[in-house]
């Protein structure tokens, strides 16, 4: 896969960012956002959404594929996670997973409030995953 130029990673880093001020965080006042690169090029953003039944809460990165997904991308080059901390934050292991289903070969990057900014695989950050490959797809 074809590594991505900085201007793309700024796009996505500002998008992120701008993701975070429509979080529906009321419960952690942790407000996160995400911006996705699919296969086609598009971006696609998203925030976390909270519930008070704690359960039916949805992460940034994961209502970023989905919004994705019912556009009817099915590929997934990078994803950026921005959170309002000191140091980076990377994604939950629920999104983990869902990001190996749209994108195995997916970059991620952590970006922060401080200086601390992350980059790795999917692979580095979910080895040995199941997924469709798993299931003959």
């Amino acid at each position: 896969m074809k590594p991505l130029s900085a201007v793309v990673i700024r796009r996505l880093e500002t998008a992120a960012r701008k993701a975070a001020k429509a979080s529906y965080s009321p419960y952690s006042r942790f407000p996160v956002g995400a911006a996705i690169l699919t296969d086609s090029g598009k971006v696609f953003t998203g925030c976390n959404v909270e519930n008070a039944s704690y359960g039916l809460c949805n992460c940034a990165e994961r209502t970023a594929i989905f919004t994705a997904a019912a556009a009817g991308e099915r590929g997934l080059r990078a994803v950026v996670v921005y959170t309002p901390t000191k140091t980076t934050t990377a994604p939950c292991g629920a999104c983990r997973q869902v990001i190996n289903e749209f994108g195995p070969d997916a970059i991620v990057i952590s970006i922060c409030d401080g200086k601390e900014r992350t980059e790795q695989s999917l692979s580095a950050l979910l080895p040995d995953a199941f997924g469709p490959k798993n299931l003959g797809r």
